[in-house]
This record gives structure tokens, C-alpha cells and sequence, in this order.
């Protein structure tokens, strides 16, 4: 049985981005709450931070009223995935 990640970390950080400012918190406060620098979480909704441990990522969702969700792949595309394929289209 495969599982892959239907997003990527940029994609990832652009929803915690939007979590964060729905939730009107600074990365500053964010990061004190969570025992992160401003920086760590602003590389982290940037994508500049590539790698990110699975227990920052679930403590960040958690935070932020986020799920953190794992299944199999589906045969039909994803929401990022058809966002993706719109924005790689418009960029040509």
C-alpha cells in the first residue's frame, strides 16, 4: 500500500499562512505559542523550509483549527492539483 502527499510543503505553508491570518496572528505570536522563531514560521509559509518534522506540521495545524489528513491517492485530481495544473498553465 503506497500514501503519498497530495501537496507539497509551499502548498502546505500557503494554508497555514491563510489559518494563521484567519485566526489575525502575527508569525511572532504564532511562533512564542508554539516555541518557534518568527523565522521558522515564516519559512515554513513561504516553502524555504523544505523539510519540516510531521509533530512542528501537526502542532501548526492544531493550533490553526487545521486537519492533517492521509490517504490513499485518488484516480481523480486533487484541488491543488487542478490549482497547480492552472497556475503552471497561466505561467506559459
Amino acid at each position: 500500500m503506497h500514501y503519498i502527499l497530495c501537496m507539497d510543503m509551499g502548498e502546505i505553508g500557503v494554508v497555514l499562512r491563510e489559518g494563521r491570518k484567519q485566526r489575525k496572528l502575527s508569525q511572532e505570536q504564532l511562533g512564542q505559542s508554539l516555541g518557534m522563531s518568527r523565522a521558522t514560521i515564516s519559512g515554513i509559509e513561504t516553502g524555504k523550509i523544505r523539510e519540516v518534522g510531521m509533530r512542528k506540521v501537526m502542532a501548526l495545524c492544531a493550533t490553526l483549527g487545521l486537519e492533517l489528513s492521509v490517504g490513499l491517492r485518488r484516480a481523480y485530481p486533487t484541488l491543488q492539483e487542478l490549482r497547480q495544473a492552472s497556475h503552471d498553465r497561466k505561467r506559459r
